[in-house]
């Protein structure tokens, strides 16, 4: 039977949770997760856990926190000035907005801390932090990338 490998493109489906138990994404009632082992579209450790699986296994694979979306950071928190925020905004702790930064790239951002003058904004992924535990059922192994040798 064949592996899931390096250069495949796969369809997956999936049950991610915290270690809590917690759900925070599933395809259940959508299609499949399709995308490139290897590639960098998702992050290390579920890469890492579909390799080597064949069609229509199942297993469970935990994720620690730098295999997914890494460590909180201080330098991702933004202290921004309340006069910058458009004047109809009415600002509220754990509101999510999104900012551009320097090259006009969306980023989303939490709003953490409301001061006087300032508000802090949290623009850490929403899973960084967190040991991640997803349920993976490889459904199909699509094909992998071509490449043309001389």
């Amino acid at each position: 039977m064949q592996q899931a490998k390096k250069g495949d493109t796969v369809k997956v489906h999936y049950h991610g949770k915290l270690t809590s138990g917690e759900t925070f994404d599933s395809s259940s009632g959508r299609e499949p997760l399709q995308f490139e082992i290897g590639s960098g579209s998702v992050i290390k450790g579920f890469d890492d856990g579909v390799t080597g699986m064949e069609v229509g296994q199942t297993k469970t694979i935990n994720i620690p926190v730098d295999d997914a979306y890494g460590a909180r950071s201080d330098d991702m928190m933004i202290e921004f000035p309340k006069d910058r925020f458009p004047q109809n905004v009415e600002i509220e702790q754990g509101m999510q907005l999104m900012m551009s930064n320097e090259s006009g790239q969306n980023i989303p951002v939490v709003v953490s801390e409301i001061k006087n003058s300032t508000v802090i904004l949290d623009a850490n992924h929403p899973l960084a932090g967190e040991d991640l535990i997803f349920d993976i059922e490889l459904v199909e192994i699509v094909g992998g990338s071509r490449i043309i040798m001389p």
